[in-house]
């Protein structure tokens, strides 16, 4: 039975609110992890420009690609939801101040809020970002488990990190990846839940 308007404001809110939460702990403790979320993460430690900023312009081209092989449905909804994130990345400094976060738990927290922020979108027909995007369309299309090729992604990424974050950092960022592809591999399950 599909979503009604309604389940999928609330749903995308939801994993909206997930993922900002979620990108702010890992930030808060100097981490990365996988995806968009990590890509922008990463480049923030170079650049001086806000981690929102960052995801938004990150994922532009892969809106593109949402809309030429996901459809025009999944491809708005996808940006709205990258929208509000980064609108609440921005507020989140504003609302409440992390002094400090051990890694371990931004780890193990954050990345499991990222999950569940991405598993949010994938069943009410979107995507969080550009590697969710394509991991979405790799399920639709060939039947991949999204948290696999989301996984593969995504040890990519934490390889490029070394050459800005430290080792130790790298390591936990690892967990925050982990925990972030778990939540996919555990409760998206092809056929449970189409992208529409």
């Amino acid at each position: 039975m599909p979503h009604t308007l309604l389940e999928d404001a609330y749903g995308l809110v939801a994993g909206v609110l997930f993922a900002a939460i979620g990108i702010a702990m890992l930030k808060a403790a100097g981490l990365v992890t996988g995806g968009v979320a990590g890509i922008a993460l990463l480049v923030s430690y170079v650049v001086e420009q806000p981690v929102g900023t960052l995801f938004m312009a990150i994922n532009l081209p892969f809106f593109l690609f949402a809309y030429l092989f996901m459809g025009w449905r999944f491809a708005v909804k996808s940006v709205l939801g990258s929208v509000l994130i980064m609108g609440l990345l921005q507020l989140i400094p504003h609302a409440f101040v992390l002094n400090y976060v051990h890694p371990a738990f931004a780890a193990l927290i954050g990345g499991t809020l990222c999950g569940m922020g991405v598993l949010a979108f994938a069943r009410h027909g979107a995507g969080l970002g550009g590697t969710g995007i394509v991991t979405m369309w790799l399920s639709k299309r060939f039947g991949i488990n999204p948290g696999r090729s989301q996984l593969a992604i995504d040890c990519v990424i934490l390889l490029m990190s070394l050459t800005v974050v430290a080792p130790t950092l790298v390591g936990w960022s690892a967990l925050s990846g982990v925990a972030l592809s778990a939540m996919m591999m555990t409760w998206h399950k092809p056929g449970r839940y189409e992208c529409s």
